[in-house]
């Protein structure tokens, strides 16, 4: 069987990213104890149950993540597959929707920490498990409807000899795409912004679509970038990456991003690779 773990910062979207996979099917187990994982999935499998399974582990339960990792290892060595999601957040945001919700963080009851000082704790805490993660999903610019989407995709490639490439676009007005492995500036191409007719159409539209790639640098941009992640991909895969995240950026995230992401995602899964596209800040005015 495969599982999947779902760990990552408190407040940070853990328990949306289950109720997603519970609406997908998935059999979710929030908190368990990590060393007891590798018992749980051989009862599971034995007792012939077909659903997918996630675990959901946090700081509460995991001071010392090495049972985590020996479990992981015993996963392995029982037959199992797994992939581990890190849902990521920024402190500031953080903070926000604590004092929004009015909830304590779990390591300041058991600490006595202010807000700040848990989360700084909780994040020393996990570092080890987020640089071990397949997949880090950064929730400080998403709403439910794109943290669907990405959970989605975080559970859609099967084969761990394969790669899962996302392709992504976003507005650097809004801020970086901070959980993106490799991220590319397009602004330097010319902007459908400036085309009355153009302006309050996106690069999902086929006349955006036709301004962007009527640019000869445009173009030849494109084909670059697709023969360099034609290049990166084998050897990501080599080194056992499972997941990689690209992101396009332009001023807006509207227009020239989206068009390139979309085209970047086309030529990834025409090479053989699963790929989607996504769009952070599409509907932003």
């Amino acid at each position: 069987m495969e599982f999947t773990i779902i760990t990552g910062m408190s407040g940070a979207g853990k328990s949306q990213a289950a109720n997603i996979l519970e609406d997908a099917g998935y059999y979710c187990i929030d908190n368990m104890p990590a060393k007891l994982m590798p018992e749980f999935a051989t009862l599971y499998s034995s007792a012939g149950k077909e659903s997918a399974v996630a675990f959901i582990i946090d700081a509460r339960g995991e001071n010392d993540f090495n049972n985590l990792f020996a479990s992981m290892k015993d996963l392995e060595d029982r037959g199992h597959s797994f992939k581990t999601v890190f849902i990521e957040c920024s402190d500031e945001v953080l903070v926000n929707r604590y004092k929004e919700t009015r909830r304590v963080h779990p390591l300041s009851r058991e600490n006595n920490m202010n807000i700040r000082e848990a989360i700084e704790r909780e994040r020393d805490i996990l570092s080890v498990v987020k640089e071990h993660s397949d997949i880090v999903i950064d929730t400080t610019k998403t709403n439910l409807a794109q943290l669907r989407e990405m959970i989605y995709s975080a559970i859609k490639e099967k084969d761990s000899s394969k790669i899962y490439v996302s392709c992504s676009s976003f507005g650097f007005k809004y801020g970086l795409a901070s959980e993106a492995d490799l991220v590319f500036d397009v602004r330097c191409f010319p902007n459908p912004f400036y085309i009355p007719s153009l302006k309050h159409k996106t690069g999902l539209d086929d006349e955006v679509r036709e301004f962007v790639f009527e640019s000869e640098e445009t173009k030849s941009f494109l084909k670059k970038l697709c023969e360099m992640i034609d290049f990166l991909l084998p050897l990501y895969i080599k080194e056992g990456k499972r997941h990689l995240s690209v992101a396009i950026g332009c001023t807006g995230g509207k227009h020239r991003s989206v068009a390139i992401a979309e085209a970047l995602a086309a030529h990834v899964s025409e090479s053989g690779y699963t790929s989607d596209a996504f769009h952070r800040d599409i509907n932003k005015e």
